[in-house]
């Protein structure tokens, strides 16, 4: 019994609620991880200064045109079509793209080198590992002694890249391609961090530096910054797209997951190995029975649980099998008050919600038990 497949109607990732920070492509990662049947709380913890209206770009580009460099670092697909764009916007496109033609060119990976060659450009060279330190390391062999290096930065830190340029004796140029600002409507980014604290949240996905570093920074703003830390170190799984992007959380001693492929299909990928397999699993009432973030399978079938029930349904299983008393069971239920008959009335519809009133068992006199199989008692008695 304890081996049936689960039902093909829902996805890897039903019952769980998957926080996305993301500015750009957030539509694309949450469609799939919805796909795949999670909730999504989309929560933007970064805006994107519009090309056509950055002050800084504009003033690197003519700097550019003005004096070419001899070599030009391309990083980003999008953000090398989206700097070719504004430069036509402001009348000078033609002149960047005749400065660059003269220009030695390489592009950080296959989508780069794509843009690149859709401009009428033609790169020099591409690592095959689309590594940025392998672009470093190449530069720095070759000798930048004396060179002038234009770096398409793209929103997120390049660490040590432009300081290793500089201290091989190059002269580097910044190209600001896509900033980012905090975002105008803080409100989504104080739920997201609100359910990242009260544990409703199963896992939070950063595909930028800037984005981990912002959600942070708003945390400490708000002073809630060592129980979101707290969170994401043991309830909360922090995922990243890549090695870049976990920085600032590793700079405040967070452990995270990166997919091998630094992409957004990977990383939903890795979500839904990651959080099944975080999921307590119980041998109950002759039932299999999986908690999840907001809902339980009950021998592979999803059944949604209401917040209270949740709460109550975790309290049992930390020591499945145990009685927890009313009085206990009252605690984990948020503004609950005094009154254990709100205790009755969620265990009520926690039972019906599962759809096996059996699982829970009523201890009279003294409060509700998982009714955990016999043949698991021994091994989750000091559980």
């Amino acid at each position: 019994m304890y081996d049936e497949p689960q039902r093909p109607d829902h996805g890897p990732l039903a019952g769980f609620t998957v926080g996305v920070t993301a500015a750009r492509r957030a539509d694309e990662l949450g469609a799939l991880l919805q796909r795949r049947g999670a909730a999504v709380l989309h929560a933007p913890a970064l805006r994107i200064v519009p090309l056509a209206d950055d002050s800084e770009l504009l003033a690197a580009t003519k700097e550019i045109i003005q004096q070419a460099p001899d070599i030009a670092v391309a990083t980003t697909a999008i953000g090398f079509r989206g700097w070719v764009s504004a430069a036509d916007g402001w009348g000078i496109g033609e002149d960047l793209l005749a400065r660059l033609r003269g220009v030695r060119i390489l592009a950080r990976g296959p989508k780069v080198k794509g843009a690149i060659r859709a401009a009428g450009l033609t790169e020099e060279w591409s690592p095959a590992s689309e590594s940025m330190a392998e672009v470093l390391d190449r530069l720095l062999e070759e000798g930048v002694d004396g060179l002038r290096v234009a770096v398409q930065l793209h929103g997120e830190p390049l660490p040590g890249f432009v300081e290793a340029l500089r201290a091989g004796g190059a002269e580097v140029v910044g190209v600001p391609v896509y900033r980012w600002l905090p975002p105008e409507d803080l409100g989504p980014v104080d739920r997201l961090l609100d359910a990242t604290v009260a544990r409703t949240l199963d896992a939070v996905t950063f595909t930028s530096a800037p984005a981990a570093a912002s959600l942070l920074s708003r945390a400490e703003h708000r002073g809630l910054l060592d129980e979101v830390l707290a969170a994401l170190s043991h309830d909360v799984l922090p995922a990243c797209v890549g090695p870049v992007t976990v920085l600032p959380l590793q700079a405040r001693g967070l452990d995270t997951v990166q997919p091998d492929r630094f992409r957004l299909g990977p990383l939903v990928q890795l979500l839904c190995q990651e959080l099944p397999a975080r999921a307590r699993s119980l041998p109950v009432a002759g039932h299999q029975l999986e908690i999840r973030g907001h809902a339980a399978l009950v021998d592979g079938d999803l059944r949604p649980v209401p917040p209270a029930g949740m709460s109550l349904l975790r309290a049992l299983a930390r020591r499945p099998g145990w009685v927890v008393s009313r009085a206990d069971l009252l605690r984990t239920l948020p503004g609950a008050g005094r009154d254990e008959h709100a205790v009755e009335t969620a265990m009520a519809r926690l039972r019906n919600a599962l759809g096996t009133p059996r699982l829970i068992q009523t201890v009279v006199k003294r409060g509700y038990r998982l009714a955990l199989d016999p043949h698991a008692e021994a091994k989750y008695a000091d559980a």
